[in-house]
């Protein structure tokens, strides 16, 4: 690319397949903990449902101290709604969970997260299998992990 030259791609670009990113930021801690403020649990799965949804809860549990208050904010998307996962939350009193209104991904921290992720590392990359896109995006994750920092909001 040059500069003023607008991005494109080849008419051959093709897709080798997704991955669905499940992540949670750590926004703030609040006790002594081996957890820093700003680190991201992150697990990439094949589909985007409940079950997977409950998987990645199960893993942000073991990754979080036991005991801790725990605030889970997340947007409307069904597989967060479910039976399935609305057990997992009331056998866990400490949980508490948060809907983002509809069309307000930026109160959402971890969206900001993705968008780190896809302008630094995925956007231009070339993936040739989901192997290896879930690979840059676990390598990124723990680059990032490596110097957490909380994110900001600024207005």
């Amino acid at each position: 690319m040059r500069p003023g030259q607008i991005e494109r791609r080849t008419h051959d670009y093709e897709r080798h397949g997704t991955t669905t990113l499940f992540a949670g930021l750590i926004a703030a801690v609040t006790a002594e903990t081996a957890v820093k403020a700003g680190s991201v649990i992150g697990t990439c799965m094949p589909r985007h449902r409940a079950q997977e949804f409950r998987k990645f809860l199960d893993e942000v549990e073991r990754n979080v101290p036991a005991g801790l208050d725990v605030h889970v904010v997340m947007d409307n998307a069904s597989s967060h709604k479910t039976k399935l996962i609305r057990n997992w939350f009331a056998k866990r009193p400490h949980w508490r969970t948060h809907f983002t209104p509809t069309s307000s991904s930026w109160i959402n921290q971890v969206e900001r997260f993705f968008a780190l992720l896809a302008g630094k590392q995925i956007k231009r990359g070339t993936h040739t299998s989901v192997k290896e896109l879930i690979a840059a995006i676990e390598a990124f994750i723990s680059q990032h992990n490596a110097n957490p920092k909380p994110l900001g909001w600024t207005k």
